[in-house]
């Protein structure tokens, strides 16, 4: 594992750099990875879902690659990013699947319902999203941590490294931003 981390941490240092191919390499490297932590996000979902893990991956793969270049730190720091955009991707499908369906609108739920399947996981998602983004405004840290446990699949050790906080600060936060979001979503 720290092979790997310090395999990942050269490779985004190279890619930072504009080494041709070093995406790519990078890629290779982490794909496994990245396809659990979309497996583990698509499984939250409907059965029929349109979306496979597999397209996930490559979507934000591409939202990577086409993004402004990242001054990347090291391992847990590509996996935060990439948690982000799995975020992204998915929401970008639930408001395309509102849109067809019946349009937006605030979406009430249940933060049990956020964690396992729900009938409509489009609203789902779309529902956490939007508490999310109303968290972040009052406490932008216990949001990404959040978006890291929830969307990263990232441990409680690896987000608070991630993050440059203390396991106890993390848990803290954890807790805060768990019960704001179950006042959210059951509002």
């Amino acid at each position: 594992m720290a092979g790997d981390s310090q395999n990942i941490t050269a490779l985004l240092l190279e890619w930072r750099a504009g080494e041709p191919g070093a995406a790519n390499r990078l890629m290779e490297l982490v794909y496994g990875e990245l396809h659990q932590l979309a497996a583990r996000q698509m499984r939250r979902e409907r059965g029929d879902h349109t979306l496979q893990p597999t397209a996930l991956v490559h979507e934000a793969y591409l939202r990577l690659c086409g993004s402004e270049p990242i001054d990347w730190q090291n391992r847990a720091h590509f996996f935060a990013v990439a948690a982000q955009q799995l975020r992204r991707v998915l929401v970008d499908h639930a408001r395309r699947t509102q849109s067809e369906k019946r349009g937006g609108g605030q979406i009430k739920l249940s933060l049990d319902e956020a964690d396992g399947p729900a009938a409509n996981s489009s609203e789902r998602i779309l529902g956490v999203d939007q508490a999310l983004a109303r968290l972040e405004a009052l406490d932008e840290r216990a949001a990404k941590v959040i978006e890291l446990r929830f969307f990263g699949g990232l441990s409680e050790k690896e987000a608070a490294e991630t993050l440059g906080i203390s396991l106890a600060t993390l848990k803290r936060d954890w807790d805060f931003a768990r019960t704001w979001l179950a006042s959210q979503l059951m509002m």
